[in-house]
């Protein structure tokens, strides 16, 4: 057991993400300044922990955190609320963690998950499984295993050899599948796999990676089924190298605004609210497709409808719904 290697497979594909991803971090070296000015962390750590908890079903969306993050007084559930001071203050020790200290990460799900749960800090002492709108998906290993099956894991870590791009995806996938916690397993394992590539290179202590996840939100848990189905994690390491690559392409171009814009069409915010009448199960990529838009697109629309206490999201972004506010 004191050997223990997870399950995958170095494919052409791997490889040659790996390659493209290692010459963009190149071009980002170069102008390292530039991206690593305090402006543009502040920027893309407030994407950040709003792409992870929009993964999670909370759309307070950026311009609510950054006022958070300043002191004001925002409009929102105590819930929403709470998980965004949670991400927050668990995003602000980053720099300060060691990806390799079991104890770091139960530290990093304390501040998390402190105000919203009495184990955080602590694996979880009943056995769950993982579940979305079609039904459990998942069994998660029982609860007397899960020290020993993350102490196995940690061991891997520090001992692998293998580049950090697939040693910090490998990770991510393994953790998910203990589902270690009562609770915010996904937000944990996404900031510890970006935790382990800060590692490697500092620049990713300011590249949003979680926000592009939340872009491709439905991929990344298929990705998780997959790699489940096949006993493997190559299928997560392959959509976690094309996030990745897909990030750091983005953030070399015009950053987008961390405010929800002012003057979305309103013919557009009043046609979400029908589709949303007609079905309040509707995705967001559904939405997308019949408005001829981007999800992104969509995603900043009901930001914006939420600011304005139009529509709540009840429930999760997996198996939650819409509710009009009259």
């Amino acid at each position: 057991m004191n050997n223990y290697t997870p399950p995958y497979t170095i494919t052409s594909k791997i490889v040659n993400l790996i390659s493209q991803i290692s010459e963009e971090i190149g071009k980002i070296e170069v102008n390292r300044e530039l991206f690593a000015s305090p402006k543009l962390r502040k920027i893309n750590r407030i994407k950040t922990i709003a792409g992870t908890l929009e993964i999670e079903g909370n759309f307070l969306g950026e311009e609510k955190i950054t006022a958070i993050l300043e002191g004001k007084r925002v409009l929102g559930s105590y819930e929403e609320i709470t998980e965004a001071k949670g991400a927050i203050e668990a995003y602000r020790h980053f720099e300060k963690y060691d990806y390799k200290k079991i104890e770091d990460l139960l530290l990093a799900h304390k501040l998390m998950m402190g105000q919203m749960l009495k184990s955080a800090g602590s694996f979880r002492n009943v056995n769950v499984g993982v579940g979305s709108k079609e039904g459990v998906t998942h069994i998660a290993p029982q609860a007397s295993m899960v020290a020993g099956l993350m102490e196995q894991l940690f061991k891997w870590l520090k001992k692998s050899d293998e580049h950090p791009l697939i040693k910090s995806s490998v990770f991510h996938y393994e953790f998910e599948f203990i589902h270690p916690f009562s609770d915010g397993n996904g937000r944990i394992g996404r900031l510890w796999q970006s935790l382990i590539l800060y590692s490697w290179k500092k620049e990713f202590g300011c590249l949003p990676i979680e926000s592009i996840i939340r872009d491709n939100q439905e991929e990344y848990y298929k990705a998780i089924e997959e790699s489940s189905q096949k006993g493997e994690s190559t299928p997560f390491i392959e959509f976690m190298l094309e996030v990745i690559l897909q990030t750091l392409k983005e953030v070399k171009r015009e950053n987008v605004p961390i405010s929800v814009p002012k003057n979305v069409p309103l013919k557009r915010l009043e046609m979400i609210i029908e589709q949303i009448k007609k079905n309040r199960n509707i995705t967001i990529a559904e939405l997308a497709n019949i408005l001829n838009v981007s999800d992104k697109t969509i995603k900043r629309d009901i930001a914006k409808l939420k600011q304005e206490n139009k529509i709540a999201r009840v429930g999760s972004s997996k198996s939650g719904y819409w509710e009009i506010k009259e």
